[in-house]
């Protein structure tokens, strides 16, 4: 992150000549056009021309100027509008520029075409200066930039002396954090907006909206007071004192694409824990350095109550074989998330036996679920909703959401917080726990077009995808422009686990794609995208007009992508503006299918609030968190909640470019195929390793070993034909008996258990091919062993530490070999 004033302030100026052979909108006359630019990183509002009426050929020659910095993406969108008196106007063309195009004090006419014969085009000039004396302060991460903010306060007076005017005053800064505002008499408001900008206070009366002053903003001078009369028709005439300062120069966000300060110092307390642990587990002669303690992480996918209660199961096998001391990291999902949420409101949870825990959540599985819509409960959820509006959150179902689910898993409301949870991790007494969200878009798109991976830890919430986070406690405060304006006491805990397992915000046509048997979802989702290559940002683009047919497929496409029960949290990433080489950046990981990532106006800084919702509706994972190369993570266990297609989301985001992207694409298992040249088997790994000097293709030095524990199946899960078949709803009803709570802790159990077992290595579920199954030696002590093994040994860049095959443990209970021959449980590795 940089601090510095960065020279390249430059100022460009757009002239917009003409356009010809537009076709007419109009059913008699031809169209009367007018012509909209829009550069958000100069500008808060969009400029218009004047409109050309009756005319084919348009001929506006005006011209607009903007301040801009050369270290941003500057992107100007021009439209031509045919105006309309009585329905809204009709776009006639859309234009996109990046301005990165040119180069300091260049000339350029550019013609836009609408076809591609070019009878049908927009004319526009374009010419760059630099401002040799202009320097501005940015803070960027090289993703996002933050810019200085300056503060507007108005004060609104009569003269005389006299009071007791009843007149309300409009008051607009045109890109401003606070937006119109409402002002009467002897009220002082407040208006923020970046520094560069060449914007104007417009006041008006909302008596006489013809009767307005407007004022420039740069014209102020500094931190000294300026008095202005309204000259208005109305009696006593109006004074109008402003005074612009330096806006807050700190920032609340963090712009960093590491871990936090807190996070790195927790690993430095865990580290022995882990040593200790490890040195016991593996019955090691000697103690372990910290350069040789690997880094172990466990990845709970969602699945509700099942996924909570099977949680619950496999920590607590985890504890008994004395191996959850050895890990660093526990990421959730959906209702794995309910599961950690319980688990640290005790400090000290893993050092404990975890019987009492267990027994507390099988009484509140098991009971009635009918007292949460009581009256009386009813009448809690709209007082606690009506209170949170007041303090300034947005008002949103999935709120309603968070008290049922409360009320369903706990007897009364818990007053604790996310940031409560950092007491767990005070002495790395256990692992840090993340949550996992995804942030799509309101409408016009749906889940699988656009959706950003996004993070909570104890210390902080925040998008890897742009490296901005902000300290948990401030999470769904106010930001612009990476400073906090308006700071809101944190939200109890069952807020965010309305977040993180939030199924209502789905739009339609996102449902239609869930619609059939989840294995054939996968099959057909990653045909889809298989063909599609990552968006590249377009350095000029002609968006074709909307025809009669368009606009009907536009009107199905916003009534099927319409999210009806949307979250909405206010957004920290708000107002900041894209770095010029952001898309080029490391850490700016896209999805293969994305829509919007070349396109920076219309991504999540732009927006005013997140939409938030839960990632088991898209790709059931929590890994993401884990994948991150800062975080150097050796061994991921992957505890999956699926009862279809264990192995499937898994596929379908390697497929399609979901990120972050596992590695590449996976080699036939070691038992009876040939390893790739330059690989061999160590004694008792689980997989293929290379040595440091050898060629060839592989995965980035540091990736993980990734060892994925499908949910064991007891009686009744599933119909006989085995694994993957979807079981009539009458084979599933034992979930909803009073031993469905056992059920989900005993599938835990026997996951975690069999890890203890010898490995085989098997074929691989879905598509992926592999020999027979083979003893092959290791389990999972013997891959940590061989992780501290790996650790001890230097690395070059290439190297895989990790191995590609899939693999099938046995020695699980007899319930998963008995008459319904079901497969056992099953553990795929790779990288």
């Amino acid at each position: 992150m940089a601090l510095a004033k960065v020279p390249g302030t430059c100022l460009l100026t757009v002239r917009v000549l003409q356009a010809c052979g537009l076709p007419s909108k109009d059913l008699v006359t031809p169209s009367d056009c007018y012509v909209t630019l829009w550069l958000p990183t100069a500008c808060g509002h969009r400029l218009q021309t004047r409109t050309v009426k009756n005319s084919r050929n348009p001929i506006w020659n005006q011209s607009f100027r903007f301040r801009i910095h050369s270290q941003l993406k500057n992107v100007v969108q021009l439209q031509v509008f045919d105006q309309d008196l009585l329905t809204s106007d009709d776009p006639v063309l859309s234009v996109l520029f990046d301005v990165g195009t040119l180069r300091a004090g260049e000339f350029r006419r550019e013609i836009f075409p609408r076809n591609p014969q070019g009878e049908q085009r927009l004319e526009v000039e374009f010419r760059l200066q630099s401002l040799t004396d202009c320097a501005e302060q940015l803070i960027s991460n090289g993703i996002l930039v933050a810019r200085e903010l300056s503060c507007l306060h108005v004060r609104l007076e009569e003269t005389g002396g006299q009071e007791g005017s009843e007149g309300r005053v409009q008051l607009v800064v045109p890109g401003s954090y606070e937006g119109p505002q409402e002002a009467s008499v002897g009220t002082t408001s407040c208006f923020h907006c970046p520094a560069s900008w060449e914007q104007e206070l417009s006041v008006r009366l909302q008596d006489a909206p013809q009767e307005q002053l407007k004022v420039p903003l740069r014209a102020l001078p500094s931190g000294q007071a300026v008095r202005l009369v309204f000259p208005t028709s109305q009696e006593p005439l109006m004074r109008v004192e402003l005074k612009k300062e330096e806006g807050p120069k700190e920032l609340a966000v963090r712009l960093g694409c590491g871990p936090c300060a807190e996070e790195r110092a927790f690993l430095s307390r865990r580290k022995p824990v882990v040593a200790k642990a490890l040195k016991r587990a593996l019955q090691l002669e000697g103690d372990l350095q910290e350069d040789e303690i690997p880094v172990v992480a466990i990845a709970a996918t969602g699945g509700g109550i099942r996924a909570m209660t099977s949680l619950y199961g496999q920590l607590a096998a985890l504890k008994e074989l004395g191996l959850l001391d050895c890990v660093s990291y526990i990421t959730g999902a959906s209702g794995s998330t309910w599961a950690l949420a319980n688990l640290y409101e005790d400090p000290e949870w893993s050092q404990k036996d975890l019987a009492g825990p267990t027994e507390l959540l099988k009484t509140q599985v098991t009971k009635s679920k009918l007292g949460v819509l009581a009256p009386s409960q009813l009448q809690r959820y709209r007082q606690e909703l009506a209170e949170r509006a007041q303090l300034g959150y947005p008002t949103c179902f999935t709120n309603l959401w968070a008290l049922i689910n409360e009320a369903l898993l706990h007897d009364e409301p818990h007053d604790h917080k996310l940031s409560d949870q950092r007491e767990a991790l005070s002495h790395g007494q256990n692992p840090l726990p993340i949550y996992c969200a995804l942030n799509t878009k309101e409408k016009n798109l749906t889940t699988f077009e656009f959706g950003e991976w996004c993070e909570f830890s104890p210390y902080e919430v925040g998008f890897p995808k742009y490296g901005a986070f902000v300290p948990s406690e401030l999470f769904g405060s106010e930001f612009f422009m990476g400073r906090l304006m308006k700071q809101l006491p944190e939200s109890r805990i069952c807020f965010l686990e309305g977040i993180w397992s939030n199924l209502y915000a789905a739009n339609l046509q996102d449902s239609l794609y869930w619609a059939s048997e989840p294995s054939q979802f996968w099959d057909r989702w990653a045909r889809d995208q298989a063909g599609l290559d990552k968006e590249q940002i377009p350095l000029l683009k002609t968006e074709e007009p909307p025809t009669v047919t368009s606009r009907i497929a536009e009107f199905f496409t916003n009534l099927l992508t319409w999210r009806p029960l949307t979250q909405a949290t206010h957004n920290f990433l708000r107002g900041l503006h894209f770095h010029k080489d952001y898309f080029q950046h490391p850490h700016f990981s896209t999805w293969k299918a994305t829509k919007l990532d070349g396109l920076p106006n219309k991504l999540t800084p732009a927006e005013p609030h997140l939409c938030l919702l839960d990632v088991g509706y898209f790709i059931n994972t929590s890994c993401p968190p884990l994948l991150q190369p800062a975080r150097d993570v050796d061994l991921i266990l992957s505890l999956d909640y699926n009862l279809h297609g264990a192995f499937q989301p898994r596929g379908a985001a390697s497929a399609s470019g979901v990120p972050p992207v596992l590695g590449p694409r996976l080699p036939r298992s070691p038992c009876g195929a040939a390893l790739p040249p330059g690989q061999r088997l160590l004694p008792g790994a689980l997989g293929p390793w290379r040595p440091p000097d050898s060629g060839g293709e592989g995965g980035r030095a540091g990736e993980p070993v990734f060892i994925q524990l499908p949910l064991p199946l007891l009686e009744g899960d599933l119909q006989p034909g085995g694994r993957g078949q979807a079981a009539p709803p009458d084979a599933l009803q034992h979930l909803q008996q009073p031993g469905a709570a056992a059920g989900g802790l005993a599938r835990g159990r026997a996951a975690a258990e069999a890890a203890q077992a010898p490995v085989t290595a098997a074929p691989g579920p879905g598509p992926l091919p592999g020999p027979p199954p083979q003893t092959f030696p290791g389990s999972l002590p013997a891959c940590l062993a061989t992780l501290v093994k790996l650790e001890q040994r230097p690395l070059s860049p290439g190297t895989l530490r990790t191995p590609g095959v899939q693999m099938a443990l046995p020695g699980a209970p007899s319930p998963l070999r008995g008459p319904l021959r079901c497969a056992p449980s099953t553990t795929q590795m790779w990288h």
